[in-house]
């Protein structure tokens, strides 16, 4: 890295702590606020707050164990530390991405950590799904800040690769 990197560093990792911070305090809220299984609405029947526990993966998918969960997080942890403070990219852009990835890995891990699975409470109405036999939602999958920032993140390293930009 070099010197006139420290400052940007310094920045994104701010990010990643304030990232980390704003989704373990709204996840403090809703458990101090609210008992699991509790739904609360915001805006009508389109957005509400509901305290679950997700065992499994990002927007509740169970392909795995808990542990392999864990050990996902872990790993995305180191990942996104390396590309964030070692990999040389020409748009800060890419480690704004990794920053994102690295704060919401953090919160889901803090989660793993103190409760065995993620506190999820942020629910959504955006449209039914149908594929059938493959896929049935008529809401979105509760999710939390730390999922949201995780997949903001991967999206915008997706697009960064996938159009072109001055090298």
């Amino acid at each position: 890295m070099g010197k006139n990197d420290s400052p940007k560093n310094l920045y994104l990792l701010g990010v990643s702590i304030l990232i980390l911070v704003l989704d373990q305090l709204s996840k403090t809220l809703v458990t101090r606020n609210l008992n699991l299984g509790d739904s609360v609405s915001v805006l009508g029947n389109f957005f509400k707050i509901t305290y679950i526990l997700n065992p499994g993966g990002v927007f509740g998918t169970r392909l795995f164990s808990g542990t392999w969960y864990t050990v996902i997080a872990i790993f995305a942890i180191f990942l996104a530390s390396y590309f964030f403070f070692y990999a040389r990219f020409e748009t800060g852009l890419f480690r704004l991405g990794w920053a994102l990835i690295l704060g919401g890995a953090l919160g889901n891990i803090f989660d793993r950590l103190r409760f065995g699975q993620v506190l999820d409470f942020l629910d959504f109405d955006f449209f039914n799904l149908n594929i059938p036999g493959i896929i049935n939602l008529d809401r979105w999958p509760v999710f939390n800040l730390a999922d949201a920032s995780v997949t903001c993140g991967m999206a915008l390293i997706i697009i960064l690769v996938i159009l072109p930009f001055k090298r």
